[in-house]
């Protein structure tokens, strides 16, 4: 890839979304005819905290067209999970040609940690991270009668779990972005006080809680930063280099 022009580049780029978006697409029809019992599993979160604070245990809809959407946007997300190995695969495709022939290696477990990764987020918003913020958000407004759209509550769980899951590839991000010479492990430990914030102003919208949710929410966000730090310093041109000029020599 190193002799590969820039329009050239953009076009294996492009060669890589289409495939990608095409993974999506079949997962999407592969996942659209259970989208119903999907979405039982995805609502368990608001139905125990309505029940845990005595309310309704019921979500409305303001139009015809809402369910059918909100199925659409249920199956889109299922087949993304679905085919998250295809779409992985195709990042991993675009980069590969930059490395070392021994580094082309690690090409299994690159697939197998990012796709671990990505579901592990993803778990982990719809486990940890949407109940607490569920029970709080219901608790404090128990005095009122809700009125839960199944819209609304589909797109704050996909920006919580798919968030997430994209959250938890933040050491994949770095060693891809490290792998071509755009960021390196100085810079990341450089900036390590604003990521820092970062991560507290994102866990402070995602998990509006208490401090303790919003700490224990932003603790991995950190940790990863961290281990994005290490994964830069190995796979950086540099080191790379010094690496293989060590073996040769």
């Amino acid at each position: 890839m190193e002799g590969m022009s820039f329009f050239a580049h953009l076009d294996e780029l492009r060669k890589r979304i289409i495939r990608s978006l095409m993974a999506v697409a079949v997962g999407f029809v592969a996942c659209f005819s259970y989208a119903d019992r999907i979405f039982a599993w995805v609502q368990k979160p608001i139905m125990v905290a309505l029940r845990h604070n005595g309310l309704e245990q019921k979500l409305v809809y303001l139009n015809p067209t809402e369910p059918f959407n909100m199925y659409i946007k249920v199956g889109i997300i299922a087949g993304l999970f679905l085919t998250s190995p295809i779409v992985l695969y195709q990042v991993w495709s675009f980069v590969a040609p930059g490395l070392y022939r021994h580094e082309k290696r690690y090409a299994i477990p690159f697939l197998v940690s990012t796709v671990v990764l990505f579901c592990a987020g993803g778990y982990a918003g719809y486990s940890v991270v949407y109940p607490a913020a569920l029970e709080f958000l219901v608790h404090y407004g128990r005095q009122f009668q809700p009125m839960i759209t199944i819209g609304e509550y589909t797109d704050l769980f996909l920006m919580i779990t798919v968030g997430m899951g994209v959250i938890f590839e933040m050491p994949i991000l770095a060693g891809f972005l490290s792998a071509m010479g755009v960021v390196s492990a100085k810079f990341l430990w450089k900036n390590l006080r604003y990521a820092i914030l970062v991560c507290f102003v994102i866990a402070a919208i995602v998990t509006p809680a208490d401090v303790m949710s919003m700490c224990l929410f932003a603790a991995p966000m950190v940790a990863l930063y961290l281990a994005s730090t290490l994964v830069a310093w190995v796979m950086h041109p540099k080191q790379r280099k010094a690496r293989a000029a060590k073996r040769q020599g």
